[in-house]
């Protein structure tokens, strides 16, 4: 058990956000793939364990994770989506109800083949997210 009081594996059928804080990582009918590519200085993509409802304290948890930063909205997908992808999601608190998406392609001596494998998971997430759901 976390200090957040989740368990310590991250279920098939939990819920994820990931907060958007950006303009550019969504249109009006789908979360672009880029919104879910990871950070390349530790290879993992941040998220938050928590669906659509409650709202309120989702968008709590959003403004705390943007600090400074605009918050958009949100991506909203399933653990399952993520390891349907080949990709694995595993909690990381604190934060509390944190998470990061592992296992992305890292292939130092071709960047583009990389990206683009990188790419092509992200998009099998975001066309499962759906439409943001906005804020």
């Amino acid at each position: 058990m976390l200090p957040s009081g989740l368990s310590d594996h991250v279920d098939d059928n939990e819920s994820l956000a990931r907060f958007l804080l950006q303009s550019n990582q969504f249109n009006a009918v789908m979360v672009k793939p880029a919104a879910l590519l990871p950070n390349p200085k530790d290879r993992e993509t941040s998220v938050s364990r928590h669906g659509r409802e409650p709202l309120a304290r989702l968008w709590e948890i959003g403004l705390a994770v943007a600090g400074s930063r605009k918050l958009y909205g949100a991506a909203i997908f399933t653990a399952h989506v993520v390891r349907n992808a080949q990709l694995d999601v595993i909690a990381d608190e604190p934060p509390p109800r944190h998470a990061v998406i592992r296992g992305w392609p890292w292939i130092e001596s071709d960047p583009e083949l990389q990206k683009a494998q990188q790419k092509e998971l992200a998009a099998l997430v975001a066309s499962a997210a759906g439409p943001p759901l906005l804020r």
